[in-house]
């Protein structure tokens, strides 16, 4: 028995099969261009990211020896003011010109140390505040970062998906993250204040 076979049939079955070919090739087409882009767009951020980063372990590590230069004056002030009050009690009683001299003279020569010490004190702790407010403008720099290099991911993914399964909402989808990513990565960039907290504060 013969397999009747209809031109006509076989003809717009073809024709379907290369309309969809091409709509194939053009998703295709378009996900490799977007993955390009965002692949080149994020391995720029990470390189100012890592810069970034850099910079916040230098600030931290500055913002650290100055509280502790801090902490070493803040003692020997102390120390100095405690041995000027030891001074003052033992002058007291001391009769001999030549005694009360030497004591004036020790008190005047701690008392000017001590005022020495405050003074640096209050420099080491200006400077550690002026690395903690670098570390904090590099901080939410590294956050713009960060936020870009996850919305990025999400969408590569979903492109990876898209390609898999030749699904166009897919694509546009994969959208949504990227241009995401792409602003909140430009904004770290060009150092714009982005910063969605509703999102980086449940993240850290």
């Amino acid at each position: 028995m013969g397999i009747d076979i209809d031109p006509l049939e076989t003809i717009e079955e073809l024709q379907e099969d290369a309309a969809e070919h091409r709509d194939h090739a053009k998703l295709n087409s378009f996900v490799a261009v977007t993955v390009a882009f965002l692949a080149t767009f994020l391995g720029i951020c990470n390189v100012k990211d890592d810069n970034v980063v850099q910079a916040m372990l230098a600030a931290q590590a500055e913002k650290i020896d100055q509280w502790n230069f801090f902490q070493a004056r803040n003692i020997r002030e102390e120390v100095m003011l405690a041995s000027i009050e030891e001074l003052k009690l033992a002058k007291r009683g001391r009769t001999d010109p030549a005694d009360v001299a030497a004591y004036d003279e020790t008190i005047a020569r701690y008392t000017a140390m001590a005022k020495s010490q405050n003074i640096k004190k209050e420099e080491q702790k200006k400077l550690a505040e002026e690395a903690q407010i670098t570390y904090d403008k590099l901080n939410y720099k590294d956050d713009q970062f960060d936020l870009a290099e996850a919305s990025i991911a999400i969408a590569i993914a979903l492109l990876a998906i898209t390609a898999l399964t030749h699904i166009w909402w897919l694509f546009w989808l994969a959208m949504v993250p990227s241009v995401f990513g792409i602003l909140i990565g430009g904004a770290g960039l060009l150092g714009l204040p982005f910063h969605p907290d509703f999102l980086i504060h449940p993240l850290t």
